[in-house]
C-alpha cells in the first residue's frame, strides 16, 4: 500500500475499542463539572415533561375547537398556556446549551493547562524527541474536539436515555398499538447507531492521527522555508504538503460519509415509526381497523400523533451529536500517544499553592542559593557511557565556579539537570530542599539558566528582554540592554529596542541573540545562575564587557558557568572539570 508523503499509516486503525482506561479518564472528566453538566442534562428532561402538558392541551384545543365547536373565549386560556410553554420550553433550551458549553470550555481550560504543565515537567530532553506540530495539535485542536462530547452528546444522551421510553409509556394506556409500536421501534435506533458507530470511531481515529500528522509535517516545512528556499526545495516540499492535505481531505470525507449514514439510519427508522402510527390511526377513523377496546376521540388520537415525531426527536438530537463521541474518543486516544498517557486533571482551589520554604515557615529567600549534588548520574539513548557517572558537586551560598570540558563531555547536561530540566539519578539540594520537592514556579524564580540557543519569539528586542521580567518598565528594560551590550547592537538598527524580529530571533546573529538572552537575566533576581557558554560568540572586547556585567550582576549570588575559553574560567575563583562523567577540581 502507498503512503502520502508526511502521513504515516495510522496504528489505531487496528484498534478495535478504545482503551478502558482511556474511557474511565473521559467519563472522569465530567466529575470536575458535576453542577453546569447535570444543569445541562437536566433541561431536556424537565422541558420533555413540559411537552406532555403542552401536547395534552393542544390536543383538546384542536377537539374542543373541531369536534366540540366551543367558542374561542373557551379556547384563549388553552391556548395562553401553550405559548407560556412553549417560551419555557425555549427558555430551558437555552439555560441547557449555556450550562453544555460551560461545562465544556471549563474541562478544556484545566486540560489545556494540564497539558502544558506536563510538557513543562517532561522537560527539554523529552519535548525535544516529539514532533512540536503534534504536541501544538494534541493542546489545540484534540483538545477542542472534547466540545462537541461534555456540551452536547452527554445531555443528549441523557434525554435519549429517558425521554423517548417515557413518552412511549405515557402513550400506552390511551392507545395500546400506539405506544408498543413506539416502544418496539425507538430501541431499534441506538441499536443500528452503534454499530454504525464503531465504523465512524474508527474512522474518526484515523483522521485526528492524520490531521496531527500534517501539523506537524506543516509546522516542520514552515520553519525550515528558508532552507528549503536556499535549496530550491520549495517547489517539491508544496507539492509534498499538497498531497498530504489531500489525504487529510479524504480521510474527513469517509468520517462524513459515515456520519451521513448514521443520521440515515435514525431517519429511516424514525419515518417508519411516524408513517406507522399516521396509518393505523387513519385506518381505525375510518373503520378499516378496529382493534380497541373504547372509541377513539379526536383528542387521544391528536395526542399520540403530536407525540410520535416528539418520541423520536431526542433520538434525533442523539444522534446529531453521536459523531462528537467518536471524535472525542479518537482525540484523547491522539493526546495520550502525543503525551505518553493521560494527565490527572487537579481543579485548582481558590487558595495559594505554598512552596517547599513556605511550607517550612521559611520566607522565599532573595539571597545566594547553596546547592548540592550528589551521585548524579544521567545516561543518554545511544550513548554507552554515562554523561553523569555519579558527579559530585558542593557549592555553598555565593559561590562562583567556572565549568570546562571538551565538547560533548555533558556541561550543558548537567546545567539542565541541576535546575530539574533533565531526569537523573542521585541527589540534589538546592537550600537543604530536595529540587524534586520545590514547587515549579519557586524553583523558576530562584534559579536562572541561559542556554547556548536562547530563544526569541517573533516580536520586538524590548518585548523579548521583558519577558525576564514582564513588569519591568522601559527605563529597566534599556538599562538591561545596556548592561548586555544589546544596545551596541539595537541602536544601528532602524527602530533601536522596538525594532521587530522574526520567529526564532530571525535577524540577530548567534552572539546578538545570546546577548538578549542575558539582558533578560539582568531583569531577574535569582539566587542561582547557571549559564552555558554566554560569551561563545563574541569578540574579545565585547566578550570582556559582557562578562563584567556578569560578574558584577552574579555577587551575592551563585553562579555556574560553562565555557570553552581558559580566559573566561579565570576570572572565576574557582574551575572544575568534567571529564568522562566525573567533576574534578581543575
Amino acid at each position: 500500500m502507498s503512503s502520502t508523503p508526511g502521513i504515516t499509516p495510522d496504528p489505531a486503525a487496528a484498534q478495535g475499542r478504545l482503551p478502558r482506561e482511556h474511557s474511565r479518564w473521559l467519563a472522569a472528566q465530567a466529575r470536575i463539572v458535576r453542577v453546569p453538566l447535570a444543569l445541562a442534562a437536566a433541561a431536556p428532561l424537565v422541558s420533555g415533561a413540559l411537552l406532555l402538558v403542552q401536547a395534552w392541551l393542544l390536543a383538546w384545543v384542536l377537539d374542543a375547537a373541531i369536534a366540540a365547536r366551543a367558542p374561542r373565549a373557551d379556547l384563549v386560556p388553552a391556548i395562553g398556556a401553550i405559548a407560556a410553554l412553549i417560551l419555557v420550553r425555549a427558555a430551558l433550551a437555552w439555560l441547557g446549551e449555556r450550562a453544555g458549553a460551560r461545562a465544556a470550555e471549563i474541562i478544556k481550560q484545566h486540560l489545556r493547562l494540564a497539558l502544558f504543565d506536563r510538557l513543562l515537567a517532561r522537560g527539554p530532553a523529552w519535548s525535544r524527541g516529539r514532533v512540536s506540530g503534534e504536541l501544538a495539535s494534541a493542546i489545540v485542536d484534540q483538545v477542542e474536539a472534547l466540545d462537541g462530547f461534555f456540551s452536547r452528546y452527554l445531555p443528549a444522551a441523557a434525554a435519549a436515555a429517558v425521554l423517548p421510553l417515557a413518552f412511549a409509556a405515557v402513550v400506552l394506556p390511551f392507545d395500546v398499538v400506539a405506544g408498543l409500536l413506539l416502544l418496539v421501534t425507538a430501541p431499534l435506533i441506538p441499536l443500528f447507531m452503534a454499530l454504525v458507530g464503531w465504523g465512524a470511531e474508527a474512522a474518526s481515529r484515523r483522521h485526528l492521527h492524520a490531521f496531527a500528522r500534517l501539523s506537524g509535517f506543516f509546522a516542520d516545512r514552515l520553519r525550515g522555508l528558508s532552507t528549503l528556499k536556499l535549496y530550491g526545495r520549495a517547489e517539491a516540499e508544496a507539492q509534498s504538503v499538497a498531497m498530504a492535505s489531500d489525504a487529510v481531505r479524504r480521510r474527513t470525507m469517509a468520517v462524513l460519509r459515515i456520519a451521513f449514514l448514521s443520521s440515515a439510519v435514525l431517519e429511516f427508522f424514525a419515518a417508519l415509526g411516524v408513517a406507522g402510527m399516521a396509518v393505523y390511526f387513519g385506518l381505525t377513523y375510518l373503520g378499516f381497523l378496529d382493534v380497541r377496546t373504547s372509541p377513539l376521540t379526536l383528542q387521544i388520537g391528536f395526542f399520540c400523533l403530536l407525540m410520535a415525531p416528539e418520541v423520536y426527536a431526542p433520538l434525533r438530537q442523539f444522534a446529531a451529536h453521536y459523531h462528537d463521541r467518536a471524535a472525542a474518543r479518537a482525540a484523547v486516544s491522539q493526546i495520550a500517544a502525543a503525551f505518553d498517557g493521560l494527565p490527572e486533571i487537579a481543579v485548582p482551589g481558590p487558595h495559594k499553592a505554598e512552596t517547599p520554604r513556605e511550607q517550612a515557615g521559611h520566607p522565599p529567600s532573595t539571597q545566594a542559593a547553596a546547592l548540592q549534588a550528589q551521585a548524579l548520574t544521567v545516561r543518554a539513548a545511544g550513548r554507552p557511557a554515562a554523561l553523569l557517572d555519579v558527579a559530585q558537586l558542593a557549592l555553598s551560598p555565593g559561590a562562583h565556579v567556572a565549568l570546562m570540558g571538551p565538547s560533548g563531555s555533558g556541561k550543558t547536561t548537567l546545567l539542565e539537570t541541576l535546575c530539574r530540566l533533565r531526569a537523573a539519578e542521585g541527589t540534589i539540594r538546592l537550600d537543604g530542599v530536595p529540587l524534586a520537592g520545590w514547587d515549579e514556579t519557586a524553583l523558576r524564580a530562584r534559579v536562572a539558566l541561559v542556554g547556548q540557543r536562547p530563544y526569541l519569539f517573533a516580536g520586538s528586542l524590548a518585548a523579548n528582554i521583558r519577558l525576564g521580567c514582564p513588569d519591568a518598565t522601559d527605563e529597566q528594560v534599556h538599562t538591561a540592554a545596556r548592561r548586555a551590550c544589546v544596545l551596541e547592537f539595537a541602536q544601528a538598527l532602524p527602530g533601536g529596542l522596538d525594532t521587530l524580529l522574526g520567529s526564532r530571533g530571525m535577524g540577530l546573529s548567534g552572539g546578538q541573540a545570546q546577548r538578549v538572552a542575558l539582558a533578560r537575566l539582568f531583569l531577574r533576581d535569582p539566587g542561582l545562575i547557571l549559564l552555558d557558554e554566554p560569551t561563545a560568540h563574541l569578540d574579545e572586547a565585547t566578550q570582556a564587557r559582557v562578562l563584567d556585567e556578569i560578574l558584577a550582576f552574579a555577587q551575592g549570588r551563585t553562579l555556574v558557568l560553562a565555557t570553552h575559553a581558559q580566559a573566561v574560567a579565570q576570572r572565576l575563583p574557582r574551575t572544575v572539570q568534567l571529564a568522562h562523567g566525573k567533576l574534578v577540581p581543575a
